[in-house]
């Protein structure tokens, strides 16, 4: 999806330099030099962010390669392929799917699954963008990363893509019942349900069909995931020409970032690439024939049962801008797509949003420079029909208003701000985000060094404004003055899932009609095949693995000290931050109603969106973005870690900033608590239905999360509260305020909530920063303390409250072409001597029954087990699931599997490994301590949770599923309400009633 953020980590200034320490030789590395059949082409030293960065080509075979060598341990590789597409088949979608089925070296079924056992691996993943493919991982340790590298590119560049994995992965004619040929025909495949669901997700079909009509005639009129009518037209040849046309060195990318040696990674990565040599890759149309005027396409979607329905067309206006081989160009438009959209003082926010022409802006608003030439596009969803008109005019006239007046230069700053604060972050994805920040450009021609020198861009900024009509002269060339300029606006439809479901019909009978004998017979057969597949037990030991030594046997402590200032315990984390500050506070809450419990949500966003009586929103936004990284409010619920009837509930305060402007944040952050103007209904209203706009949107792309979330909240009194604050039933509070005429109750709640939360002797604090700055946080925070009313209570270790579990089985009927599931135990609290068991337990199924069950077999596109240590919920689910009735039995059968499965001393070390990727994965500066701040858990919790994972038995595992398959639990389904279904033993609740 499209971003519009304008600050990334990837991006700053370079002072430039010829040179680079060379690890193992120490010698100087200088462009043109040789190294391991690569020539180096240029090296830049950024000082700024610690790293250099080298551009080499392999001389054979025309591989790019870039190189990040920075002082951090979590290194990241990746492999990428420019993969346009003239067809929206979904061909390099099902490629990236099917390469990691299997290779040369490594003749197992999905090795990249079995790796994410076999590894410490902080990240690992495979995607498929508009015009590129890439295949990137991250880890700590360097014999896990040449396990996973050797993986990774004997995967692209020696797969076995088998038809029987295309059918897999891809799409496939079978009977319901596969052996069964009484049974009826359908389509199947893991990409085909995927990629039902995702077009199911309203924001996700209106960017890419807004896209597809942006750029006609290019490869970007075509979708690279797949479109489901489109997709049963791609035949496993076609899959194995477009591999052998576009998965060559000479089309690819590599990626090496971290503290490991440049002169190792070209050495290994050099040896896959001999017997490789020099190929023109395939050429794609990417740029557009401009437009010789304006155009408007309408189209279609689901209507949404949660929301008016006059209320539910979205729109936007798409501006054809620059080829985004110029970086300066591509950083002035995003900067001026900051200026016009982001945030409250921005014009088009006032005039679309505060208006309340819509409930949000449409998915595609912004700038997006991952196409070779890059559009700008302004639009709303939630807009009635008898308003897109009204929408046009109002963007057409706020375009020609600032470019008449121009942008306030603390806008400007206020920008620059956030990019100043983006490069100091010391996050614990780095490397990651840099990747990102690059790769896109990089299969358009532009220079990823170039990319990184955000400061250059800067500094030349400045020079252009001070000459003056910057942005305004861009304004008028590319927005006002473009002929290439598109309306899209996409209407509900009641009959939108109807008709989908009998074009699917209507193309199965097509499909099914044209078989013959010889073909119904290899579909049999082929099923059989395929399942056969799947079950067999496979010899795995080609396949590198660490081992339980590669675990830490002791885990990482961080340094802090706890002192108190005006009565209130603050924990001290005092580290290298870059000359950032981060706080947290906890207020804890007193008694709540029910009732007043559901407001909490929007009591929290109000406090970020109302303004105060003497200051608007928008100017208090500015001072945000000019003075800090960003605040937040938000309700807090936790299990207290060694009872799970017992909660914490809370507000959470957030915020970071640079050292020299901590005494603006907090003044912020108290100004806020004090005096927001819960009165202003207007703005409250807009709020509401921003928010219920955007909660639906969610479900579409996270509806196992919300499943889970429900069938949890019956069972422990934490998720019950984490329910009703972020779940289904939230959702479904926020539409019907949304409806509401007179927001003046509402207000009424706010205002109550407000007496009676954010005490002085409620709070608890945390502060991380360097050492020359705690004395500015002491004088600061303890002036933001004594300011806070008095009152409250320092229990932060929670209340138990009367909870009796519920079971039972509940049904959400929603406009999804496929489904989600989840089915919860209740289970023990962190330091419960089973917590362990029941979490190597959840591993063992997923990797060895749920994955093969519910993905390979049944066609979903993700579900396995969890167990969730801080909240000791265990919980099955799917994701984007054709049948999701079968995947239930399906958790019965895995706990009567796992009773009887012995497991080997191998399987119960990967089981492990993959937990302890989470468990030790690298974490940011500003997360540390804060297992012990939120959550209460002591380095000696800890240590004793590590000990008891890591002697976990076969034993465990027989004593641990003897309980749950003994216990109640609930269930919970989202999606398609089926005819022929029984229903009778469910309760089913009708959103939006």
């Amino acid at each position: 999806m499209l971003s519009r953020y304008l600050c990334a980590p990837s991006l700053t200034r370079s002072a430039r330099t010829s040179s680079l320490r060379f690890y193992s030789s120490k010698a100087t590395l200088q462009p043109g030099q040789q190294l391991h059949g690569y020539r180096v082409q240029e090296v830049r030293r950024i000082p700024e962010l610690e790293l250099t960065a080298v551009a080499l080509e392999h001389e054979a075979t025309g591989a790019k390669h870039l190189h990040v060598d920075r002082e951090d341990s979590n290194n990241v590789f990746a492999v990428g392929f420019h993969t346009p597409v003239e067809d929206s088949t979904g061909v390099p979608h099902i490629l990236e799917h099917t390469t990691l089925c299997g290779s040369e070296k490594f003749p197992v079924r999905d090795p990249f699954f079995k790796m994410l056992n076999r590894s410490m691996a902080t990240f690992m993943n495979a995607f498929t963008a508009s015009d590129f493919t890439m295949y990137p991982f991250a880890t700590t340790n360097k014999v896990d990363y040449d396990h996973l590298r050797s993986v990774y590119l004997d995967a692209v560049f020696h797969p076995r893509l088998t038809n029987l994995d295309f059918s897999q992965e891809g799409w496939r004619l079978e009977h319901k019942n596969a052996t069964d040929p009484a049974t009826p025909m359908q389509f199947k495949g893991i990409v085909y349900n995927e990629m039902k669901g995702q077009t199911s997700d309203t924001n996700y079909l209106f960017y890419t069909r807004a896209q597809e009509a942006m750029y006609p005639d290019t490869a970007y009129a075509h979708s690279s995931g797949g479109d489901p009518p489109r997709i049963t037209d791609l035949s496993h040849g076609q899959l194995l020409q477009f591999h052998k046309t576009h998965y060559h060195p000479s089309n690819a990318r590599f990626y090496t970032y971290g503290n490991f040696s440049l002169e190792s990674h070209l050495e290994n990565i050099g040896s896959y690439l001999n017997g490789f040599g020099r190929i023109d890759p395939a050429h794609a149309n990417k740029i557009p024939q401009p437009w010789t005027e304006p155009k408007t396409i309408r189209s279609y979607c689901a209507l949404d049962p949660m929301s008016p329905a006059d209320k539910q067309t979205r729109l936007s206006v798409s501006y054809l801008a620059n080829d985004v081989t110029d970086p300066f160009e591509t950083f002035s438009m995003r900067l001026l797509s900051y200026l016009l959209m982001d945030g409250h003082a921005s014009p088009m926010y006032k005039a679309l949003i505060e208006t309340n022409l819509g409930s949000e802006f449409s998915a595609n608003t912004g700038y997006d420079s991952y196409t070779r030439v890059s559009s700008l596009s302004v639009g709303l969803q939630g807009v009635k029909d008898t308003d897109v008109q009204k929408v046009q005019d109002t963007i057409q006239s706020v375009l020609e208003q600032a470019k008449q007046d121009g942008f306030d230069p603390k806008r400007i700053e206020a920008a620059i701000h956030q990019l100043e604060l983006g490069q100091k972050h010391k996050t614990a994805d780095f490397g990651l985000s840099i990747m990102n920040g690059v790769f896109g450009g990089w299969f358009n021609h532009v220079n990823p060094l170039d990319v990184l020198e955000i400061n250059k861009n800067i500094d030349r900024l400045r020079t252009e404004l001070a000459k003056g009509q910057f942005f305004e002269s861009r304004i008028e060339k590319y927005l006002l003055n473009n002929p290439h300029k598109l309306t899209y606006v996409m209407l509900p439809d009641a009959d939108y899932n109807t008709k989908l479901n009998d074009e699917e019909q209507a193309r199965l009978a097509r499909h099914v009609d044209a078989l013959t004998d010889a073909d119904r017979k290899h579909i049999l057969e082929q099923g059989r095949e395929l399942q056969a597949n799947q079950d067999k037990t496979e010899d795995l030991s080609c396949l590198p693995t660490l081992s339980i030594a590669d675990i830490s046997t002791k885990t990482k402590r961080f340094s802090l000290d706890h002192t108190g200032l005006c009565n209130t315990p603050v924990q001290w984390r005092v580290t290298a931050t870059n000359e950032i500050t981060y706080f947290r506070a906890i207020s804890n809450l007193p008694p709540l109603s029910d009732e007043l419990k559901m407001y909490l949500p929007l009591f929290c966003d109000s406090l970020l969106s109302l303004g105060t009586k003497d200051q608007s929103m928008a100017e208090i936004d500015e001072e945000i973005r000019l003075y800090t990284g960003g605040l937040r409010a938000a309700p807090m619920v936790t299990t207290n870690h060694s009872d799970i009837d017992v909660m914490e509930e809370a507000i959470a305060l957030t915020g970071n900033c640079l050292d020299r402007n901590i005494d603006k944040m907090y003044g912020i952050l108290l100004k806020l608590v004090q005096s927001t103007n819960f009165d202003d209904v207007e703005k409250l209203k807009t709020l509401i239905i921003g928010n219920a706009s955007g909660m639906v949107n969610s479900i579409a792309d996270a509806g196992h999360s919300f499943a889970r979330t429900y069938a949890s909240s019956t069972l422990t009194p934490t998720l019950r509260m984490m329910e009703q604050l972020r779940g289904i039933s939230q959702v479904d509070f926020m539409n019907k305020l949304a409806k509401m005429d007179d927001l003046t109750p509402v207000s009424a709640k706010l205002h109550e909530i407000a007496q009676l939360v954010l005490k002085q002797g409620s709070m608890r604090v945390a502060v991380t920063c360097g050492s020359d700055a705690i004395s500015k946080n002491e004088t600061s925070l303890l002036s933001f303390l004594q300011a806070l009313p008095e009152g409250g209570s320092h229990d932060a270790r929670g209340h138990g409250s009367a909870f009796e579990p519920q079971y039972g089985r509940t049904f959400f009927p929603l406009p999804f072409s496929v489904n989600f599931s989840a089915k919860c135990f209740r289970g023990v609290p962190y330091t419960h001597d089973d917590g362990g068991k029941f979490q190597v337990l959840s591993s063992l199924m997923t990797q060895h029954y749920l994955h093969r069950e519910i993905r390979e077999k049944n066609g979903a596109y993700g579900g396995g087990a969890s167990f969730a240590g801080l909240n000791g919920i265990l919980s099955f689910y799917s994701y984007r699931d054709p049948n999701t009735l079968d995947t239930l039995a399906t958790y019965d059968r895995a706990l009567q599997w796992a009773s009887q499965r012995d497991f080997t001393d191998q399987e119960m070390t990967e089981a492990k490994l993959s937990i302890f990727q989470s468990v030790d994965a690298p974490q940011s500066v500003s997360e540390e301590g804060m297992l012990q701040f939120v959550y209460g858990i002591s380095d000696e919790m800890r240590q004793w949770r590590r000990e008891q994972l890591l002697s976990v038995s076969q034993a465990d595992i027989r004593h641990v599923v003897d309980q749950l398959r003994h216990q109640q639990n609930s269930t919970v389904l989202l999606g398609e309400q089926k005819e022929g279904q029984a229903w009778d033993d469910w309760q089913i609740k009708k959103l939006g009633v």
